[in-house]
């Protein structure tokens, strides 16, 4: 009996220990890449690494990279709720309606979807504007060009990536009259063969710049084969191609957001909120210009960043018109939230049309 005894107080002790052991709380991180791509799902993944670098063991993390959007996705969400995450990052555009689908299911946990505009009790929405460091890209862009033809590669036709072009393209041709954009549309995120191939074909067509609104480094490594070309980082710097091709970059900071947010699970205080920030706050950052681009040009570049930064200027700031020549906005007037979440159009000098 005494034997006994005291095997189920060392186990009563064990049970214990693991209880002051456990997480106070757990997050959970839905990719659509991988956390090596070194573009969106690397730096989501950062900001993961930030919450448990703040947290230590008050929190747990866990991630599932590579996660198709659609059902695929509801079913990776299904089963973190199921293994007890408390908060759930569901990190890409197509997540949206799975997000909000499992949501119901799961009334006790904390959803946070990225990109997207459909919102729930339990449900966030939180996004950064790209389309501010695509404003400063376009600029150098537009002085840097020598053939006038500027390369852009789009990933899928939603407003995200539709304002990022027409932002690149109105500075572009503030400077610059006289520049084209081309856009080949890959219909992915992540795939380095559709990549590669499309900044290619760009630079086959004479562009000498090619942007990306993809989320692979083999744009970059094609601009680097080619020789002559300028790109630039998309989501995460990049670096390792700089000082050229990669001559800056736009940086997307989660890890901020994301402490923020694992904060007021931990309080109590977490409410569905929609977070939508730039340059100034700093989800948004401009990697180094390098001494690729000419100090005049990276002088105007840093200008921008600052007014933007400060709320002195507004990258849609009128006179624009729409690509059929129709006003869109008077001189001086800004494009409202509203307009700019469900841009569906190009601008005026733009060839093409926007694929449905």
């Amino acid at each position: 009996m005494y034997i006994k005894s005291v095997i189920a107080g060392a186990i009563a002790s064990l049970g214990v220990a693991a209880a002051a052991l456990a997480a106070d709380v757990k997050v959970g991180f839905v990719y659509v890449g991988p956390v090596g791509d070194y573009g969106w799902t690397y730096e989501h993944d950062q900001g993961r690494l930030a919450v448990e670098e703040h947290f230590g063991d008050r929190v747990e993390t866990v991630y599932q990279e590579l996660v198709p959007e659609g059902a695929d996705s509801e079913r990776v969400m299904t089963q973190m709720a199921l293994q007890g995450a408390d908060l759930i990052f569901t990190t890409s555009f197509g997540y949206m309606e799975p997000t909000i689908n499992v949501a119901k299911k799961f009334p006790d946990v904390k959803f946070e979807h990225a990109t997207g505009y459909m919102r729930a009790d339990n449900v966030s929405t939180y996004s950064a504007r790209f389309y501010e460091g695509r404003a400063i890209q376009g600029h150098i862009a537009g002085k840097m060009t020598k053939t006038n033809k500027v390369g852009y590669i789009g990933s899928f036709p939603i407003p995200e990536v539709v304002r990022g072009i027409n932002s690149a393209f109105i500075h572009a041709r503030k400077v610059n009259p006289d520049v084209e954009f081309n856009i080949v549309w890959i219909y992915t995120w992540f795939d380095p063969a559709k990549e590669a191939d499309a900044a290619t074909a760009l630079i086959e067509q004479g562009c000498d710049v090619v942007l990306q609104h993809t989320d692979s480094t083999a744009p970059q490594a094609a601009a680097e084969k080619a020789g002559g070309v300028i790109t630039f980082g998309q989501a995460s710097d990049m670096a390792m191609f700089k000082p050229m091709p990669r001559v800056s970059s736009i940086i997307d900071d989660w890890a901020p957001y994301y402490i923020a947010r694992t904060q007021a699970v931990l309080d109590g205080t977490w409410t569905s909120t929609d977070t939508w920030d730039g340059i100034g706050p700093g989800m948004v950052g401009i990697g180094e210009i390098t001494s690729a681009v000419p100090a005049d040009v990276k002088a105007e570049a840093l200008a921008m960043k600052d007014a933007i930064a400060s709320g002195d200027y507004h990258p849609f700031t009128g006179p624009i018109n729409k690509q059929d020549g129709s006003v869109w906005l008077a001189a001086g007037e800004t494009a409202d939230d509203g307009t700019l979440l469900g841009m569906n159009f190009y601008v005026e000098g733009i060839k093409g049309d926007v694929p449905q």
